[in-house]
């Protein structure tokens, strides 16, 4: 009998790391952070690195959301081009967006070190494969592109893809030496409970109902009923940022993801590289720190949860049948399948900044394939609009662009 979970890997691989109780009184902070999934994990750190007095909420289990659906491949490349990012915001926003994906990279390895992470964090390479013959035509820009502003990339032939990963049927690609991988759900409960020790308090199954706006500060209402007086609010909350911003700044899209049966050898070939096409949904690839291949694409468009969920069969076939094209020969066994949701921005860049409607609050919200990587920029940029200051990717991720 073939049985597959539909609940997301990281969340079955790891279980329930930690609980937290939900607010049981009156509580008063300098900043609140809502949203407890890899964003609001980080943000908190530099919030209470800061010195901050700082609190964080969610209405559900912390990580339980998109975080535990994620594939946390981190790479520095954006979902758009980037010579296609240079023609829509100018060469100066989009290098400097590309870079700050790339050190981020830098910086969740440093982070891992510093809690003693488990999370399997690994630095990996990036290979960006044609899997049309016309695709290659710009991806051959995009290659010059990146060399041209600094970035370590290789162009590979499809003779080279196919002696040094077994892919067939591929049109040449670039090898880029910057990127990473991680189990974001594992890594932002390290974070948590690493901060929860220098001062940070959450609450979980806790729901924002009400924003009271009061000069100086905001006064916060949960279901419960009780109250948290905040000087600033910071929100972490990713696709669901819809609920509360009702102008349209971001179109939500559903991904799905297989994860096969532990098998280490099998693998071996790009056990230390991320792996990603240019199909229209593309299709990726890892590996995860126990031996197994995680492999995902066939996104649509979302519109509710049961909708997204009873595709899983047909995605996962057409994931499969996606992946035979580049291994014909090889046979994948899942273990589990499941699907997420995520919000895609026309620029494929974040919000991240204040918004014109909301005094006294910021937001953080990472959208697109470089969610965590966006999320760890929005750290320095959320520390210095803790101190009225401006960061210098302000302009490029703002409200309103």
């Amino acid at each position: 009998m073939d049985l597959k979970s539909n609940e997301p890997f990281w969340l079955l691989k790891n279980g329930l790391l930690a609980s937290y109780p939900s607010l049981k009184s009156n509580e008063k902070c300098d900043v609140l952070i809502v949203g407890g999934g890899i964003t609001g994990s980080l943000i908190a750190h530099q919030m209470i690195e800061d010195g901050y007095n700082t609190i964080l909420i969610d209405k559900r289990e912390l990580c339980n959301g998109s975080t535990s659906a994620t594939t946390s491949m981190l790479q520095y490349e954006i979902d758009v081009p980037l010579y296609e990012l240079i023609e829509k915001i100018g060469k100066k926003g989009a290098v400097l967006s590309y870079k700050a994906c790339s050190d981020a990279i830098d910086t969740l390895e440093k982070l891992s070190k510093m809690v003693k992470s488990n999370a399997g964090f690994k630095k990996k390479k990036s290979l960006y494969f044609a899997s049309k013959k016309k695709d290659a035509e710009w991806l051959k820009k995009e290659y010059q592109a990146r060399k041209e502003n600094g970035f370590e990339v290789q162009w590979l032939e499809e003779e080279q893809i196919l002696k040094k990963f077994e892919f067939e049927n591929t049109y040449g690609g670039i090898l880029s030496r910057q990127g990473a991988s991680i189990d974001a759900f594992q890594f932002a409960h390290e974070l948590f409970m690493y901060n929860i020790k220098k001062g940070l308090k959450i609450f979980d199954k806790t729901e924002m109902v009400a924003v009271e706006e009061h000069k100086g500060f905001n006064l916060v209402t949960v279901d419960s009923g009780y109250q948290i007086k905040a000087k600033k609010i910071i929100y972490c909350i990713g696709y669901e940022s819809k609920n509360l911003l009702k102008e349209n700044f971001v179109n939500l899209k559903s991904t799905y993801a297989i994860v096969s049966e532990i098998d280490k050898d099998k693998f071996k070939n790009i056990s230390s590289t991320l792996v990603w096409n240019t199909d229209d949904p593309y299709l990726y690839m890892r590996t995860t720190d126990d031996g197994r291949m995680l492999i995902g694409g066939g996104d649509e468009d979302f519109y509710d949860a049961g909708k997204r969920d009873a595709l899983l069969n047909k995605k996962e076939k057409e994931i499969l049948k996606n992946l035979k094209k580049i291994k014909p020969d090889y046979h994948f066994y899942p273990d589990f399948v499941w699907a997420g949701t995520f919000g895609e921005t026309k620029d494929g860049l974040p919000y991240i900044g204040e918004h014109k409607k909301m005094r006294n609050s910021y937001f953080v919200l990472g959208f697109g394939g470089n969610g965590i990587t966006f999320s760890v920029t929005g750290m320095e940029m959320a520390s210095l609009f803790m101190k009225n200051k401006k960061h210098p990717l302000s302009r490029y991720f703002k409200f309103g662009r």
